[in-house]
């Protein structure tokens, strides 16, 4: 039979895709609401929020779950440098997106629609790659709560 802590760590790539999922809906419902008559405000309190959501989120695993990672499995390098990777490139698309929140609603559907492109294949193969890793057990020496608990979408300040 498992231990408690057993479960919790057994648990943990289950929690990742649950957040992945969670960033998905976030950033379908910010997409619908580009074709909505909303007011610009609105769209761009959304897209600010989904933005600073998920910049928390990849932060989290680049400053913490990553670092953690790379302590009980250095063979992972590669595969976390690609991560990193991919992080920095998402970075650049929110930056463009936040802009054009800003600034009104021109340009930003397509900017949304490669965001979600590139955020789905990163979270795919990020819970393909970590998924044994994270269910052997990762130490969790605070990076859990920006990586897996995400701040409500009107929380924005």
């Amino acid at each position: 039979m498992a231990s408690p802590a057993g479960d919790r760590v057994a648990a943990l790539s289950k929690q990742l895709a649950e957040t992945h999922h969670e960033l998905r809906r976030r950033l379908a419902d910010l997409r619908a609401g580009t074709a909505s008559p909303a007011p610009a405000a609105d769209l761009r309190e959304h897209c600010l929020a989904f933005c600073d959501a998920l910049t928390t989120h990849h932060q989290g695993e680049d400053n913490g779950l990553f670092t953690a990672l790379l302590r009980e499995r250095p063979d992972l390098k590669p595969t976390i440098d690609k991560l990193v990777e991919d992080h920095g490139l998402i970075t650049g698309i929110l930056t463009r997106t936040a802009e054009l929140a800003t600034s009104g609603r021109a340009g930003i559907g397509p900017e949304l629609d490669g965001l979600a492109a590139i955020v789905e294949s990163h979270f795919r193969f990020e819970e393909r790659a970590l998924s044994q890793a994270l269910d052997a057990g990762v130490p969790d020496n605070g990076w859990s709560d920006p990586v897996l608990r995400l701040r409500s979408p009107h929380s924005h300040r």
